[in-house]
């Protein structure tokens, strides 16, 4: 999981949920007050490196290494980056494309954090363009 995601009473929340949930879905666990996510990068942190051109075979490596830097390993099962997560979905078996990867990494959704403002765009492209391109294969 990438640093700095949750602070505070979220990642007191989560630290809940993980020790009282996990393998039960209906424990009934539920955070004690939702706020907003952050979409600030805290002081001393870094994202990831700069990507590529938003397109081509450079995006597709470009994008890797943003999977990689970003987190997106530590959620997420794909067989290209040799990840297997099972906080995410799996995306192999989802198969995304790539408009739905930047929309879902841009503004998150579920368990998965907004990256807006955390990746630039060009990453994000980057990132979208790799998962769709590789996923499944």
């Amino acid at each position: 999981m990438p640093p700095h995601i949750v602070q505070g009473a979220q990642a007191d929340d989560v630290a809940t949920y993980v020790a009282q949930c996990s393998g039960n879905a209906a424990c009934g666990v539920k955070a004690a007050k939702p706020s907003a996510p952050s979409t600030t990068t805290p002081p001393g942190t870094t994202t990831a490196p700069p990507a590529g051109n938003g397109g081509g075979a450079s995006a597709v490596s470009a994008g890797k290494s943003v999977f990689e830097s970003a987190g997106c390993s530590g959620c997420h099962t794909l067989k290209d980056a040799g990840s297997t997560g099972n906080i995410g979905p799996n995306l192999d078996q989802l198969k995304p494309s790539k408009d739905a990867v930047q929309t879902q990494v841009t503004n998150g959704g579920g368990a998965m954090p907004a990256f807006k403002g955390r990746l630039s765009p060009t990453q994000i492209t980057d990132v979208a363009t790799y998962v769709s391109s590789v996923a499944g294969k």
